[in-house]
């Protein structure tokens, strides 16, 4: 018969009490006779065919709708993650950013009680990886993680598709690192006046190291130039410029601390200054260079954001919970001896903070005519 359930009948076992008949399953009710005049079933003896939607209410199977509901609760801001969590990085694994992204993640992760997946998507400087999380759905399982070589690439890159203060929902900062400016021993200058003094006398016969243009120390290099009226040359390469700094074929360079301490202490290079506003742990004795140039700071920096329009609630979540993570000693520890520090703000301030590099580093860019090798 239509509506009926194929080859599915319910039998009524009997059993004598107090010499009536009742059902044999008193505790779960399915056969309680009256359940089965609530729900109109009509008895054939003691076996019955049973229409779908009743035999869907008696083995208590909620309607598609509540189940879609129980679904659409889970990827609920209140309920979230109730997932995984994929962080995309736009540089190689096992470089110092990438570190630092996946010391963070690590620790909400375990906060939070699910993976948060670092994705490692390397290329166009970074562009690849932020254009990819930006297209993603904005329900906060696409995360990117930021930095300031995306603050470069809005204005190094010519027509790109996106825009990454526009397209994105700032989340949270994670670090900062300032740049140390080192010299070749062979550079007969002991402080950061003295080299002034001696590029001064000597225009255009420094030259100074970068990993490529747009990268920080090329950033780090064009403003030092920009705010100083030096004449440095820049010497962009493609492979590492370490043997060359250290043989004095490169004079200067604006460094990760991490990357070279171990050359600083052992006299191999000679440090001038720090690029931050303030002096360093790791080199208490060294300057920045804005005790002697005013105004002067630059960061390598890196932080999580999403794809606009992501909801709010998830927003502030992971900005308490990154910033609770930041807080924690160890983390902390670790960042430092990565030359970094935390970097805690609030959602907001980190949105102004972005906003803020992309104008400042983008005049550096136009200012120096820097274009994209």
């Amino acid at each position: 018969m239509p509506g009926l359930v194929p080859g599915i009948h319910v039998f009524l076992w009997l059993k004598v009490v107090d010499g009536r008949d009742k059902p044999g399953c008193d505790s779960c009710g399915l056969f309680n006779p009256l359940l089965f005049r609530r729900v109109g079933l009509k008895s054939a003896g003691a076996a019955m065919k049973i229409h779908r939607r009743d035999f869907i209410r008696l083995i208590g199977i909620p309607p598609l709708s509540t189940i879609a509901g129980y679904a659409d609760a889970e990827d609920s801001p209140s309920h979230y993650p109730s997932r995984a969590v994929h962080v995309l990085v736009g540089f190689p694994a096992g470089l110092a950013a990438d570190l630092m992204v996946r010391l963070v993640a690590q620790s909400i992760s375990e906060k939070l009680g699910q993976s948060f997946v670092v994705e490692n998507r390397p290329g166009a400087g970074g562009n690849i990886a932020a254009e990819s999380a930006i297209r993603s759905p904005p329900d906060g399982y696409t995360l990117f993680a930021i930095s300031s070589a995306n603050a470069v690439n809005a204005t190094l890159y010519q027509g790109l598709n996106f825009d990454i203060v526009a397209d994105t929902a700032a989340i949270a900062g994670t670090h900062r690192a300032a740049n140390v400016m080192v010299v070749t021993p062979s550079l007969p200058v002991e402080t950061l006046p003295e080299f002034i003094a001696y590029a001064k006398a000597h225009p255009g016969q420094i030259n100074y190291a970068s990993a490529g243009y747009g990268t920080t120390n090329n950033i780090a290099g064009e403003l030092f130039k920009q705010m100083t009226g030096l004449n440095l040359v820049h010497v962009p390469y493609k492979t590492s410029y370490l043997p060359d700094l250290l043989s004095g074929q490169v004079q200067v360079t604006f460094a990760p601390v991490a990357a070279f301490i171990s050359h600083i202490r052992e006299g191999r290079l000679r440090a001038l200054a720090v690029t931050g506003v303030s002096r360093m742990d790791t080199l208490p004795d060294v300057p920045t260079v804005g005790e002697f140039v005013p105004g002067y700071e630059l960061y390598i920096w890196g932080g999580f954001v999403a794809p606009k329009d992501t909801p709010q609630d998830i927003i502030a979540k992971l900005n308490t919970d990154i910033n609770a993570s930041l807080a924690q000693a160890e983390v902390k520890d670790k960042l430092a001896a990565m030359g970094a520090e935390p970097l805690v703000l609030s959602s907001r301030d980190f949105g102004k903070f972005i906003a803020d590099e992309v104008k400042k580093l983008g005049a550096v860019v136009r200012a120096a005519n820097i274009r994209a090798g």
